[in-house]
């Protein structure tokens, strides 16, 4: 029995390694590869879900060995990893909650709209929390939240603002180009928001 487990084990590995290393070139990282070992263990001490050791490995750059993820990646770079594993296995997870900070870290444009159309497919069967500081991610959130942060007084206090409508286009704009007043960037805001909005109804 343990020998057909480890062998159906390592195929899966092989599926999800390829699987989650195409997202994380979709994600900005071009020269990942994602690599699930499956390592069988000699003799007759198993584990208690058989007697393969499993480790998640990655290789950031070609040539280099892979080594665990959560020391080869940096904050911005695991939370992708995270990411692409959960778009991968998102019909079988029941995570009610998925939490990304700094998600996007490091990224922009293009790569950003990824980011953010991963995190609406996930959010079609998971609550999905994002604190992020680009436009092109938020766009894509069905709630809008800002964390405003007031320091003036004896004690700093934070409070937390749903958006809706010119409020959120002003937001957007903000984030675009730090003048929220701006004619250009809240024609861009409305624009970055209208495309996502006709992107979830597209693919929802």
């Amino acid at each position: 029995m343990a020998s057909h487990i480890s062998a159906a084990r390592a195929a899966a590995a092989q599926r999800l390694s390829e699987a989650v290393t195409t997202e994380l070139h979709a994600l900005s990282m071009p020269t990942a590869e994602f690599v699930v070992r499956v390592a069988p263990q000699s003799g007759t001490d198993f584990f208690a879900h058989g007697r393969d050791a499993v480790e998640m490995l990655m290789r950031p750059h070609p040539g280099g060995d892979p080594k665990p993820v959560t020391k080869t990646a940096s904050g911005g770079e695991l939370s992708r990893v995270m990411l692409a594993i959960e778009v991968v296995i998102a019909s079988t997870d029941t995570v009610p909650t998925l939490v990304f900070d700094e998600v996007d870290a490091g990224v922009g444009g293009a790569s950003a709209i990824e980011i953010g159309r991963r995190l609406a497919i996930l959010a079609k069967s998971a609550q999905v929390i994002v604190v992020t500081h680009l436009p092109q991610v938020a766009a894509f959130a069905t709630n809008h939240l800002r964390i405003i942060k007031d320091t003036s007084g004896a004690i700093t206090e934070s409070t937390i603002m749903r958006l809706d409508g010119d409020e959120r286009v002003e937001e957007m704009a903000r984030l675009l180009s730090g003048t929220p007043d701006s004619d250009n960037a809240r024609a861009h805001a409305a624009e970055m928001l209208n495309s996502a909005n006709q992107w979830r109804g597209e693919n929802g």
